[in-house]
């Protein structure tokens, strides 16, 4: 195996990569639920003000709507932090459907409300009237009408996603579709608590039959969830279809809620470019860019490099369901491409789609991330011989799409190469961003000819 002859240069583990909401996560060893927090943050009134802080205005809530919550600054965005909450009813409990009033005491609008958990509040109405929690079943049949009616998505694929959380106005909830199975991901007690009642109505209007329940550990801890909350179904894998191939989703051993569905226009838009191509996929994880480059683009040839095993195991797997031929490696991307780099080896294209490398807005960790960024680039550009196709992913939320171009970049100059950018995309409609929550906006997609 390459990875054993390369040895002690594979210090880039796959697996270090992969956190955040909508972001893939990253992988370790799993904490068992340990039950709800017993603390949290606290709210109201510091008890010793700073003197250069201005006072906050007074209002008389003895005739709020209750439960409620008191905010500090108004505020459009779907989840609010403790240092934005003054106050909440002291009936309010984790997972109520609160009424909230902003800084002046004036009705400002819903949401969900757990004063032990990071996010204290999320919030799924705006405006200076209250409404019912019936508004949140309105928003996911909205989410479904749009990747049904308005995206048509059955038409082109059995996997997509449902709920994209915020960006679908279902702060907390992410939802994917594989076959007949319901991938279901959640982030906020309140959600869970109310997600027995939603799944009929996804599976009457999805045709949907079962469901996968996935809590993160972390997230079970501090929103106080049991992984028990709803009851998966003894699924293993299921078999998808998308634009005509055919892949397994791996519950068991797939990252996440299973399968990639973010790079489906990816995959097609890449065999564009593939015919009569010799193809490099690194962090290739299932095989997706490989296989479509073979099947529908009709590529020479085609190496897809991972260095978490189950992944390749789940390529090859992808690859004989659709009988092409792949050359699969287990491998660190990073010592691989140093070594083809050091072979003087070059592809006419070359996929770079790394798992997240920033994790974090703390200073070292985001530095380091950069630095790994600058580093696969590198060798991407290098690799690409003149003329070929470099396609170059992050998935890092922490990252704009500007300074990951920048970096793109700047690392052309320093390998003393040019890029004739042609594209820059994300990921498919169904993964859209709100314009309240741009940080939505995780996966940035450069195309570029290397000269």
């Amino acid at each position: 195996m390459l990875g054993t002859v390369l040895g002690s240069e594979a210090f880039w583990s796959y697996q270090r990569c992969h956190m955040a909401s909508f972001d893939r996560p990253q992988f370790r060893p799993r904490r068992p639920y340990d039950g709800p927090p017993s603390s949290g943050p606290s709210f109201g009134p510091r008890s010793s003000p700073r003197s250069s802080s201005p006072a906050l205005p007074q209002a008389d809530t003895t005739h709020w709507k209750t439960p409620w919550v008191w905010l500090k600054y108004h505020s459009q965005q779907p989840v609010v932090y403790p240092a934005m909450i003054r106050d909440a009813s002291s009936g309010a409990k984790p997972g109520d459907w609160v009424h909230v009033y902003d800084k002046s005491g004036s009705p400002s609008g819903n949401g969900l409300w757990h004063p032990r958990a990071k996010v204290p509040l999320r919030l799924f109405h705006w405006g200076e009237s209250f409404v019912e929690e019936s508004v949140l079943g309105d928003l996911l049949d909205r989410a479904m009408d749009h990747r049904i009616d308005f995206l048509r998505l059955p038409e082109v694929s059995d996997a997509f996603r449902v709920v994209h959380s915020d960006a679908d106005g279902l702060s907390g909830l992410v939802v994917d579709k594989f076959a007949d199975v319901l991938s279901i991901q959640v982030h906020s007690l309140g959600i869970a608590q109310r997600l027995a009642s939603w799944i009929p109505r996804m599976h009457a209007r999805l045709g949907t039959q079962r469901v996968v329940f996935e809590v993160d550990d972390t997230v079970a801890r501090n929103e106080g969830i049991s992984p028990t909350t709803i009851k998966s179904d003894p699924v293993r894998a299921v078999k998808i279809r998308e634009h005509g191939i055919r892949y397994e989703v791996d519950f068991k051993e797939g990252h996440k809620t299973g399968f990639f569905c973010d790079q489906r226009d990816n995959r097609l838009k890449l065999s564009r470019y593939t015919r009569d191509k010799r193809v490099l996929d690194l962090c290739c994880y299932s095989g997706g860019f490989s296989i479509s480059a073979m099947l529908l683009g009709q590529a020479a040839e085609a190496t897809g490099v991972d260095l978490d095993e189950a992944a390749i195991a789940m390529s090859k797997r992808n690859a004989n369901l659709n009988q092409v031929r792949v050359s699969w490696v287990d491998c660190d991307a990073f010592s691989y491409a140093r070594q083809m780099r050091d072979n003087g080896e070059q592809w006419d294209v070359v996929i770079l789609d790394p798992p997240k490398l920033i994790h974090s807005r703390d200073d070292e960790d985001a530095a380091e991330g950069r630095q790994r960024y600058e580093d696969l680039n590198g060798l991407g550009m290098v690799m690409t011989r003149p003329g070929g196709l470099l396609v170059t992913c992050s998935c890092s939320g922490m990252i704009s799409a500007e300074e990951f171009e920048d970096i793109v970049i700047r690392m052309s100059i320093r390998t003393r190469r040019r890029l004739q950018i042609i594209d820059r995309t994300g990921p498919g409609e169904d993964h859209p961003v709100m314009s309240n929550c741009p940080e939505s906006r995780y996966l940035k997609v450069i195309w570029a000819r290397v000269w």
